[in-house]
Formats: structure tokens, sequence, C-alpha cells
């Protein structure tokens, strides 16, 4: 998992180094997570790797367990330090390594890869994404189960049955049925409960997915 450590840190620095040239103003770009803002999402990327597991259970339960909901909590408290804070967080993290408590070390590929991009694209910024770190997060995306699955819209196995789902640039597919293809960060989108549009998806299964999105 070495490896994937340091993926994750690439990806990681890539971000802070961004987050700190951000206006106020791009800050509070709502970002692609429904109701969250950009500064949401740096704090959630920020504290859920270092939120002890007791913190989260007593959000969990005063949130009636339902996991969106004691997130969204968490996050809006968590944003309400601050930039400085959010940022300097974020840089310990990449120096530690730090991950969520029992969230398997792929799945913070996942986190990594997908929140960059729910930050960059609102803000009209792509988000390059290496091979390397690709395969490791779609094939995260696609083996999910639950309770994660209630983070990201549901199961994405069930979302693309029926069909090959096939990433441009990154030999990588997933599936049997008509082909669909569509751009890494597409696919990573799709397979994580964001908006994908209809002109992204190209190939005989393209109609098919895109009336289950």
């Amino acid at each position: 998992m070495g490896d994937i450590r340091e993926l994750i840190r690439a990806e990681r620095l890539d971000l802070i180094e961004l987050l700190a040239t951000l206006t106020p103003a791009q800050w509070a770009t709502p970002s692609l997570c429904g109701g969250w803002t950009v500064q949401d999402v740096a704090a959630h990327l920020a504290w859920a790797p270092v939120t002890p597991m007791t913190q989260t259970m007593g959000h969990l339960v005063r949130a009636g367990f339902r996991i969106n909901k004691a997130s969204a909590e968490m996050t809006r408290r968590q944003a309400q330090r601050g930039t400085d804070e959010i940022l300097a967080q974020l840089r310990d993290n990449a120096r530690t390594g730090a991950l969520p408590s029992g969230v398997p070390v792929a799945a913070g590929m996942v986190e990594a890869l997908v929140h960059a991009i729910d930050i960059r694209r609102p803000l009209g910024l792509a988000t390059p994404i290496s091979t390397e770190a690709f395969r490791p997060a779609a094939d995260t995306s696609v083996g999910m189960r639950w309770p994660l699955t209630a983070l990201v819209g549901g199961n994405a196995r069930k979302r693309i049955a029926g069909v090959r789902l096939v990433a441009q640039g990154h030999d990588w597919s997933y599936g049997d049925g008509p082909e669909v293809t569509a751009s890494g960060e597409a696919v990573l989108r799709l397979l994580n409960g964001r908006a994908v549009e209809r002109s992204e998806l190209t190939g005989p299964g393209a109609d098919l997915l895109a009336s289950r999105l």
C-alpha cells in the first residue's frame, strides 16, 4: 500500500497548492457536493481523517443514524474554523498520511480524487488524473459497499449494470454489454454519484446509461 499512500499524498499536496490561491469568493463557491461549498469540502477533507470515532458516532446518534446528515453537520461546524486552519490541517494530513478510521487505504484515493473534482470543476478548473491514481480509485468505487455507498448516491455497480464502462486514456473498463466511453474524470463522477451530462458519454450504451443518471 506504500505506493497508494504516496499517490494520495501527491493528490493532497496538489489540492493544497490550489486552495492556498483561492479568493474568498472561490472558497464560497458551491461544490459538486449538494449543499456544500468549496470551503465545506476542504474542511471535510481536513478533519474527516482525524476525527475520533467516538465523536463521529455521537454525531450519528444525534442525526438518527442518517450518515449524510451527520456528515453535513460535522462539516459545517468544521468549516467555521476558517481557511487558515483548514489549510494547516490539510498540510498535516499530507505529512502524516492520516485516513479516516476503518477506511481502506484505496478509499482514501477515491476521497482525494473525487473531492478534488468536487472543488475544481465548479471553479472551471480541470482535474489532472494519472492512470496510477485513477485505477485504484475506479476499482474501489465500483466495489464500494454499504454504508459508504450511502455517501455517493447508491451502488455504482447497479448504476452501470448492463453496459461496459470504459475510461478513455486509462486502460480501464468494467462490466459487460454495449460500450460507454467517458473521460477518467467523468467516470469517477459517475461512479460516485456526481452529475454527468449525456454529452460526456459516447458509444452504443450511452443512451441507456444516461437514462439512469
